[in-house]
């Protein structure tokens, strides 16, 4: 079991280098084994092109190394907090892509301009409030993930799975590892799209609420129709 999640997650962290998310060792991607309680993730600072399944490293849900000679990712905190938050969720992927920072940077929401991010998003993508002086001097990365949960207090993880947090970068999950690195891809692709829609229009609206349920109950939930059975 450990072997598999071990292969997925290095298989999502590898899935942000093809993709252009990360530049040498920035981002990282876990994944979660519910059954087990244990979760594997990047190992902190190596770059990628010399990782192995192997290198993995195996934790607890309260942090704990239960298997692996490296140190796990910075961000592991960060991650463990979402994975105790929300059930629903397997996989977290952590990147500075481009587009996406830029906006979480500028501390602005990307909004739900057309039917493209309808179709992954029912709604913007948030961004969270800063983090206060002692929340980043004390236990930053613990915070930066209650920040998350904070601002998800209202939504549901899986119809809005990323949230930026502000002044940092995106953080996107899913119910696998895989998942949640495809959601890294499809942000970053909405929110290039985003600023482009604002350089030609800087007066750009978000699209109608039916328009934007429309796209997004037709690929989620009990009446979506898209795709094969």
């Amino acid at each position: 079991m450990l072997e598999a999640l071990r292969a997925e997650v290095y298989e999502a962290n590898l899935e942000l280098v093809r993709r252009g998310l990360v530049l040498y060792t920035f981002g990282n991607a876990s994944g979660l084994s519910r059954n087990d309680g244990l979760v594997a993730i990047k190992p902190s600072g190596v770059p990628y092109e010399k990782m192995t399944p192997a290198d993995m490293v195996i934790v607890d849900l309260d942090g704990r190394v239960v298997e692996g000679s490296l140190r796990p990712s910075s961000d592991l905190p960060t991650h463990l907090a979402l994975y105790r938050a929300f059930p629903s969720i397997g996989g977290v992927v952590h990147t500075h892509s481009r587009h996406a920072t830029a906006w979480a940077q500028a501390g602005r929401e990307i909004p739900c301009f057309g039917t493209t991010h309808a179709d992954y998003f029912h709604g913007p993508v948030p961004v969270t409030a800063p983090l206060t002086p002692a929340e980043i001097e004390s236990e930053y990365e613990a915070n930066t993930g209650v920040a998350i949960v904070r601002l998800m207090a209202d939504r549901d993880p899986l119809g809005c799975p990323a949230a930026l947090v502000a002044g940092h970068g995106p953080f996107t999950w899913g119910e696998s590892a895989g998942a949640a690195a495809y959601m890294a891809a499809i942000l970053e692709e909405l929110a290039a799209m985003a600023l482009q829609t604002l350089a030609i229009n800087p007066a750009a609206a978000p699209i109608s609420a039916p328009l934007r349920d429309k796209h997004y109950f037709r690929k989620h939930g009990s009446e979506a129709y898209y795709g094969q059975k």
